[in-house]
């Protein structure tokens, strides 16, 4: 419902082809943080990306996996100048309707080994083309499991389903924030931090923390403090404790690769600045975060996209400027890393229009150039979201566990509603012009 990067300068050939051989003793060439620019070597570190969740997925050496696809459709990505892709890393097996199965985790301490290596590989695979990951390690939302799942399997089996009409919203956003201040769910989430950050790749032999092909380790996919003002309130001490142990605790086992919330920004903190201040004012926190949902905010009207575009233009405009601004004041990069529109009319049809879709892509392109021209703090951005050759696989374009047809959507949303496909030509040329002109 509401869920819902990088190009250096020529010189580093890393990032636009092959990984150019290092002088023996030469840094690894990690991102890092300085002052409100992110770079690699001396050079500032801007990129166009995208979002491909389910890379660890097609990863995996398993039925539900397919290792040559992962492989076409990080060659797509590659020939448009992506060069970062933000992947789910976690995923807890849950009772959670619309949840993804497999799992990467159980209640158990013995975590799937099949997604882990499947993550690895995906890993290998980016690193090969120069690429870099930012992996997200739980989510607020039930898609993956997440949060509620936790809660599940240290509360005595209570859950309840986002949208159902039982339980209207807000009372399952505002359910999940108990996670914050549940100690046992928490420890269960921090020993899987320990696993998965402080792994070595089963295809590389490479410890993750020495893998330049990690940009960035994400505290979680779109946390929120709660749902409503005064759940919020009362969980706000515990949700901003979680984030600095959480982002202590990654610094601890792997100082060489970036932190970060994966906040949606203002929208995802009850509407109050203050809040995604306070968030990311941890100096284990290296930069900001900014999602940007038109359609999900009811900015934009899918079946009016026309009458609605002032609106979706003069609100994203207006929210990228007050996300720019907590940038600053932190003296730290912003990255917009999920945006995402609807096809013409609405549809989840690959073969309907993108007509504003493309609009709104070269609304936050044009937001992010004119930063960096500028000499402003956003340093990227990642579309949501990559559906490549993926199509739905039932009429009604609804996910079914067990489909392996993966896109952008993930199982909660209709299969189409935000993924850009291998056949959607205007919004490629789009990505392309952008990420070219990063590097002119």
């Amino acid at each position: 419902m509401l869920e819902r990067r990088e190009v250096l300068s020529t010189g580093l050939s890393l990032l636009i082809g092959a990984a150019a051989p290092r002088s023996l003793g030469a840094a690894p060439p990690f991102v890092r943080r300085e002052g409100t620019t992110l770079r690699v070597g001396p050079d500032a570190y801007r990129f166009a990306g995208t979002n491909m969740w389910y890379a660890a997925y097609l990863g995996a050496d398993a039925p539900f996996g397919d290792r040559a696809r992962l492989k076409r459709e990080l060659d797509r990505l590659k020939a448009l100048g992506i060069s970062n892709v933000r992947i789910l890393g976690s995923s807890e097996l849950s009772p959670l309707k619309n949840s993804i199965t497999p799992a990467f985790r159980t209640q158990s301490n013995h975590y799937d080994e099949t997604l882990l290596r499947g993550l690895d590989f995906a890993l290998a695979e980016l690193g090969r083309r120069g690429m870099r990951a930012v992996i997200y390690l739980t989510n607020f939302w039930e898609w993956s499991g997440g949060m509620m799942t936790y809660l599940y399997w240290t509360n005595g089996g209570r859950y309840i389903n986002m949208n159902d009409p039982a339980h209207p919203w807000p009372e399952f956003p505002d359910m999940v924030s108990q996670f914050y201040s549940s100690v046992p769910a928490v420890n269960l989430y921090h020993d899987y931090v320990r696993a998965v950050v402080g792994r070595t790749n089963t295809v590389t032999g490479k410890a993750y923390a020495k893998d330049p092909a990690i940009m960035s380790w994400q505290l979680a996919n779109e946390p929120r403090p709660g749902g409503s003002d005064a759940v919020a309130l009362k969980q706000m001490s515990a949700y901003l404790a979680w984030i600095g142990a959480t982002a202590r605790l990654i610094k601890s086992i792997d100082p060489n690769h970036l932190v970060s919330t994966g906040s949606e920004g203002t929208q995802g903190c009850i509407g109050r600045d203050d809040c995604v201040v306070h968030a990311h004012e941890f100096p284990e926190v290296d930069y900001v975060t900014a999602h940007i949902w038109p359609q999900n905010w009811s900015w934009a009207d899918p079946k009016d996209l026309a009458g609605t575009w002032p609106t979706v233009e003069a609100k994203t405009l207006e929210y990228i400027a007050a996300q720019t601004a907590i940038a600053k004041r932190l003296g730290k990069p912003l990255i917009i890393e999920e945006f995402g529109f609807p096809r013409d009319g609405g549809s989840f049809d690959p073969a309907a229009a993108t007509t504003f879709k493309d609009r709104f892509y070269g609304l936050i392109y044009g937001a992010v150039a004119e930063s960096m021209k500028k000499g402003g703090p956003i340093a990227g951005s990642n579309f949501w979201a990559w559906g490549g050759e993926g199509r739905a696989q039932h009429a009604d374009h609804l996910f079914v566990r067990g489909d392996t047809a993966y896109l952008g959507d993930p199982p909660h949303e209709p299969q189409g509603w935000y993924s850009v496909f291998d056949s959607d030509a205007s919004t490629q040329a789009l990505v392309r012009s952008h990420a070219s002109a990063l590097v002119a």
